[in-house]
C-alpha cells in the first residue's frame, strides 16, 4: 500500500516543477524583450538605442574632406598660364600595413616604383603612428594600381596639384604652389587667397579596413577657388622670354629681364627673365632662378635717364632742344672726379647730347638746373614710387633727397647713379614720353574694368620734344641704332651703368640697359631690357640690349598687326575702300 502511495503522489510534484520553469522561462523571455525595448524604443534609457547607435556611428561613419579646386590663372586673350589638375596620393596606417605579407608589401612597392626595403624602412619609421603618406600626387591610373591590390592599411584620397603650361617662360611671374596647393612664391602666394577653395565634406560609412563602402551625405559642398585673368599677352611673354635668352647666352650674362607695357592702358604684356626654371619640376632650383628680377631687382639706370634730365631742361625755360652745350674739350672736372665723353664732341646743342650720351653736356646742364628741380620731376614720373602691382617682394627704388647736394652728386644722379629703380619703374616714366605727358597706372591682373585714371605730368608740347630726341638716338649716329624697327620709327636710349663690386664700382663690370617705345608718333609700346654682367667683349647697352629691344619690337609689331609707318591700319584701309566704293556709287 505503500509503494503505491507514492507512486500516485510523483506526477503531482513533477507538473509543479514543469509549472515553475515554466513561468521562470517566460519571465526571462518578457525581461529579455522589455530590455531589448528599452535598448531599442525607449530614447530616454541610459545607453539606450541612441547611445548604441552614436557608438556604432563611431566605429563605422566618418567625415571625409572633399577636395577643392585652386582657381585658373590665364592670359588677357584667355590662353591657360596655371591650372591645377586632379591627382590622388596614396597613405597608410602602419599598425595595420605591417600586418600585410612580404610579398603584398613586395607588390605595393612596385606599384609605387619604389624598393621594398625602403617601403619596410619607412613603415619602421612611423611604427607607432596611424598615419602616413606613402606618395603624394600620383595620376589616378598609377595610384589604382596600387589600390587594386586590396592590402588593408592602404587607402587613396583625391588632390589637386598645379600645372604651369607655359612652364619657365612665366615662371617668375606666376611662382607656384607647394604639395598642399598653396602659393609660395609670385602671384600664387600674392593672390593665394582668391585663388584658394574652400573645401568640403562628405559623410561616408567606412569597413573595418577602413575602405568607404557607402556614401551618406554632402555635408558641405566644396567651393573652388576664383579664377584670375593677368595682363600678360602670351605671345609677346615667349617672344620676350626667347630673345632674352638667347642675348644672355649669346653675351654670356650673369642674368637679365625686359618688361613690356601697353601703351594706351598701362598693362604688362611681357615680364620674362633669366635664368629661368621649370615650375612643374623644381628639382635643383635654386633661389635666384626663382626671383622676377623686373619687380624685385633694383638697379641704377643709368644714361637711360638722361632724357628726364633734359626734360628738366625743358621745364626751367632756359633750354630749347636746338639750344647749344659746349662740351670741349671732351672732359669736365667736377670736385672729386673727371667725366669723360668718348670723344671731344665739341659744340653740339641738348638734343645731340641725348643722341651721343654725352656725359660732360648732361653734367653741364645739371651743374645749371636746381637739383632738387630734377629730383622732384623724377618722382613725378615714378622714380621712387612704389608701382603698387601687389607681387611680392616689389621694389620701390631709392630716390635721395637732399638738403644740400654736392657737385658730384647733382652731377651722377642727372645721368643715372646714386638712385635705383626697378624696370617697370623705368617702363612707366618713359610711358609719359609715349603718352604726350600722360602717366597711366600700371597693371597686372584685369578686373573687368578698363577705366583708367592718367595723371598730366608735363605739358605735351614738352613730351614730344623729348621723344623726338630720342628719335635720333636710333639713327646711324645715335648710340642706340640697333634697336631700329624696320618699317617703324623707334624712340629710346641706351645705358651703360657699372655694377658695384664689394668694394665699390667694378671697372670691368657692367650692366646693359636700354628704355624705348615704338612707333615713335603713335606709341603702341614700351619696353626696357636689362642684362648684367656680359662678359664677352661688348657690354654698352647700345650693343647688348639694344638689340634685344629691336628683335622683340619687330616681332611684336606683326602680332599685334600694327601697319609700319606711313601705311594705314587694316581698319583704315577697309573704310576708306568702303568710302570709295561709296563715292562711286
Amino acid at each position: 500500500m505503500g509503494a503505491v502511495k507514492k507512486q500516485q503522489e510523483t506526477p503531482g510534484i513533477t507538473r509543479w516543477r514543469f509549472a515553475l520553469v515554466a513561468v521562470l522561462l517566460c519571465l526571462l523571455a518578457l525581461a529579455l524583450v522589455l530590455h531589448l525595448a528599452r535598448l531599442q524604443v525607449l530614447p530616454e534609457a541610459e545607453r539606450g538605442y541612441r547611445f548604441l547607435q552614436d557608438q556604432g556611428n563611431a566605429r563605422t561613419i566618418r567625415s571625409e574632406e572633399i577636395a577643392a579646386y585652386r582657381g585658373s590663372i590665364v592670359d588677357r586673350n584667355g590662353e591657360l598660364l596655371a591650372v591645377s589638375t586632379p591627382v590622388t596620393s596614396l597613405w597608410a596606417n602602419p599598425q595595420l600595413l605591417r600586418e600585410a605579407s612580404a610579398d603584398e608589401l613586395r607588390q605595393l612597392a612596385a606599384a609605387l616604383g619604389s624598393k621594398p626595403a625602403e617601403l619596410a624602412a619607412r613603415l619602421k619609421k612611423y611604427r607607432n603612428k596611424e598615419f602616413m603618406y606613402l606618395q603624394r600626387h600620383l595620376a589616378p591610373e598609377q595610384a589604382q594600381r596600387a589600390l587594386a591590390l586590396d592590402i588593408a592599411g592602404v587607402y587613396g584620397k583625391k588632390e589637386y596639384r598645379r600645372f604651369y603650361p607655359a612652364g619657365e617662360v612665366t615662371a617668375q611671374l606666376l611662382g607656384f604652389t607647394n604639395i598642399d596647393d598653396r602659393g609660395q612664391e609670385g602671384l600664387e602666394l600674392a593672390y593665394n587667397d582668391w585663388l584658394t577653395g574652400q573645401p568640403g565634406a562628405r559623410q561616408v560609412v567606412k569597413d573595418l579596413k577602413g575602405r568607404v563602402v557607402q556614401d551618406l551625405a554632402v555635408q558641405r559642398e566644396a567651393r573652388p577657388g576664383q579664377d584670375m585673368r593677368l595682363s600678360i599677352d602670351l605671345r609677346l611673354q615667349y617672344l620676350a622670354y626667347r630673345e632674352l635668352k638667347k642675348a644672355v647666352a649669346a653675351n654670356e650674362a650673369a642674368s637679365g629681364f625686359m618688361v613690356v607695357l601697353d601703351a594706351h592702358s598701362g598693362d604688362v604684356l611681357a615680364m620674362a627673365n633669366q635664368p629661368s626654371f621649370n615650375p612643374n619640376n623644381r628639382v635643383g632650383v635654386k633661389a635666384a632662378q626663382m626671383r622676377n628680377r623686373a619687380l624685385i631687382d633694383q638697379f641704377e639706370p643709368g644714361s637711360t635717364v638722361k632724357p628726364i634730365t633734359a626734360l628738366a631742361a625743358l621745364e626751367s625755360g632756359r633750354y630749347q632742344p636746338h639750344t647749344p652745350i659746349d662740351t670741349n674739350p671732351g672732359y669736365i672736372r667736377v670736385p672729386g672726379k673727371t667725366l669723360l665723353d668718348h670723344r671731344n664732341y665739341g659744340l653740339i646743342d641738348l638734343t645731340r647730347v641725348i643722341t651721343k650720351s654725352s656725359q660732360v653736356g648732361i653734367t653741364k646742364v645739371a651743374l645749371d638746373l636746381e637739383p632738387n628741380d630734377i629730383r622732384a620731376l623724377f618722382y613725378r614720373l615714378g622714380l621712387g614710387e612704389a608701382i603698387g602691382t601687389g607681387f611680392p617682394g616689389e621694389a620701390a627704388g631709392i630716390l635721395p633727397s637732399r638738403s644740400r647736394w654736392q657737385p658730384i652728386e647733382r652731377a651722377n644722379f642727372a645721368f643715372g647713379y646714386g638712385l635705383t629703380v626697378n624696370a617697370v619703374q623705368l617702363a612707366r616714366a618713359y610711358s609719359v614720353f609715349a603718352n604726350a605727358g600722360l602717366k597711366r597706372p600700371v597693371s597686372l591682373v584685369l578686373n573687368g574694368d578698363n577705366a583708367r585714371d592718367p595723371e598730366q605730368i608735363v605739358p605735351p608740347k614738352l613730351a614730344r620734344e623729348v621723344t623726338a630726341m630720342l628719335e635720333t638716338v636710333i639713327t646711324p649716329e645715335g648710340t642706340g641704332h640697333r634697336a631700329a624697327v624696320k618699317g617703324y620709327q623707334v624712340a629710346g636710349k641706351t645705358g651703360t651703368v657699372h655694377i658695384v663690386g664689394r668694394q665699390g664700382y667694378a671697372s670691368s663690370r657692367y650692366r646693359s640697359v636700354f628704355a624705348g617705345f615704338v612707333p615713335a608718333d603713335r606709341p603702341e609700346l614700351i619696353a626696357v631690357v636689362v642684362v648684367n654682367d656680359p662678359s664677352r667683349a661688348k657690354y654698352y647697352g647700345g650693343e647688348v640690349a639694344a638689340p634685344v629691344f629691336g628683335k622683340v619690337m619687330a616681332g611684336a609689331m606683326r602680332l599685334l598687326h600694327v601697319a609700319p609707318d606711313g601705311v594705314a591700319s587694316p581698319e583704315k584701309q577697309l573704310a576708306a575702300q568702303l568710302s570709295e566704293r561709296g563715292d562711286k556709287s
